[in-house]
């Protein structure tokens, strides 16, 4: 076989590969989650330390059982920001996940930029909603709100082997191997 031959095969199989691994990491692995009701979207109350639905419309979410971090959803509401600060426990370090691009309602660019100017919010939707990992809600001042997963403090230390401040809950028991 000759040298151009060869060199065909492995750039024909290089473009397979990387063609197959670029579709499993945009598309491959997620699933659209359909409404399930009232319980969609939820922010933890001021006064219970407990999550509590929120009124909300025109729900869109998508999840992939490989990473906590790529649940992503979208929605609106009718409350105001005046209202939910006022109700429910606002977030101090929200930083949204980039999305894949064909989950259009999502921009993680244009979320950060609201967050930082002021024009949307972010609250706590659900603590340690998987083991070191919070739900993150914000919500804009035109009603649209954005959810994502985002890494807690006594997850960040316990994924990196350090010790864990006396506040977090104890990590789920790891199997042997």
């Amino acid at each position: 076989m000759s040298g151009k031959a060869i060199a065909l095969v492995l750039v024909i199989c290089s473009a397979l590969a990387g063609g197959g691994l670029y579709y499993l990491q945009v598309y491959g692995f997620y699933n659209e989650i359909p409404p399930s009701g009232a319980s969609d979207v939820q922010l933890t109350a001021l006064h219970s330390g407990k999550p509590e639905p929120i009124i909300h419309e025109e729900f869109q979410s998508i999840d992939a059982e490989s990473s906590p971090l790529r649940y992503r959803a979208c929605f609106t509401t009718s409350l105001n920001l005046e209202t939910l600060t006022e109700t429910f426990v606002v977030h101090d370090s929200p930083v949204p996940n980039v999305a894949p691009g064909w989950f259009g309602c999502f921009n993680a660019s244009k979320v950060g930029a609201a967050l930082e100017s002021g024009s949307a919010i972010a609250f706590l939707g659900t603590g340690n909603i998987v083991y070191g990992f919070d739900r993150v809600v914000a919500v804009s001042r035109d009603g649209h709100g954005y959810v994502w997963h985002q890494l807690n403090r006594c997850g960040e230390r316990f994924f990196n082997g350090d010790s864990l401040p006396e506040d977090c809950p104890l990590p789920p028991q790891r199997e042997s191997q």
